[in-house]
């Protein structure tokens, strides 16, 4: 197994490197959607800031239809949204478009879980001294409910390295796209453990800096 992590110690990198590529931008844009997204369910919902249960619930209707695809079908399923995007259906950049749209609506969920969390105690003071719907979310449940939303951003870096990794079978390369091609296609299974044991330090490594990350910013352990 040594020999064989020498001997393609380049490929693995590359791959390495395009896994982390698709995992950070796809959060990155997933979290651009996603954020916005869960906000507006939690100030439309009929306790919220603004009760709209009409549009409430349209959104959480379509968020959930998105999470329930499964990831492998959903990438084939928008080849020709993906190609109008970015020109191209198969390697890492393309493989970003279905991991964006996979990841917003669960992002979207996590982070209204996030703001559900928060005292209502704490609006409804906000509310006493005079602020305004905007300034309640960006000064009072965004700024509590950052540690929250740091743990959840560790769960959904980590959910899309494992979709990136079945981006892999159908032409997204990085890591998964390793595994199948040299590990399964070919029969070669050490290259196969090689591959799921970068992923699993790649996983543990983001885990231990979110968590870290959620420790230092959050009041309530000080």
């Amino acid at each position: 197994m040594i020999e064989t992590l020498m001997t393609n110690q380049t490929m693995l990198l590359e791959g390495l490197g395009e896994t982390l590529y698709m995992t950070f931008f796809s959060a990155l844009f997933a979290y651009v959607l996603g954020l916005p997204l869960g906000i507006l369910l939690v100030v439309t919902d009929k306790k919220g800031l603004r009760p709209m249960p009409v549009l409430n619930a349209v959104l959480g209707w379509v968020i959930n239809i998105g999470r329930s695809i499964p990831f492998i079908i959903l990438m084939v399923a928008i080849i020709p949204f993906t190609r109008a995007i970015v020109g191209k259906a198969i390697g890492p950049t393309a493989a970003i478009v279905p991991l964006v749209v996979a990841a917003a609506p669960f992002v979207a969920r996590m982070v209204e879980t996030s703001l559900k969390e928060i005292d209502p105690g704490v609006v409804e003071a906000a509310r006493t001294m005079g602020a305004t719907h905007w300034q309640i979310i960006y000064k009072v449940l965004l700024p509590e409910s950052i540690p929250s939303l740091v743990r959840g951003g560790s769960i959904t870096t980590i959910t899309l390295i494992g979709y990136s990794a079945m981006a892999g079978a159908v032409g997204g390369r990085g890591l998964g796209d390793i595994a199948i091609r040299y590990g399964y296609h070919r029969y070669q299974y050490d290259m196969m453990i090689i591959t799921i044991v970068l992923l699993v330090i790649l996983v543990q490594v983001i885990q231990s800096l979110f968590s870290l990350t959620a420790k230092l910013i959050d009041k309530r352990g000080r």
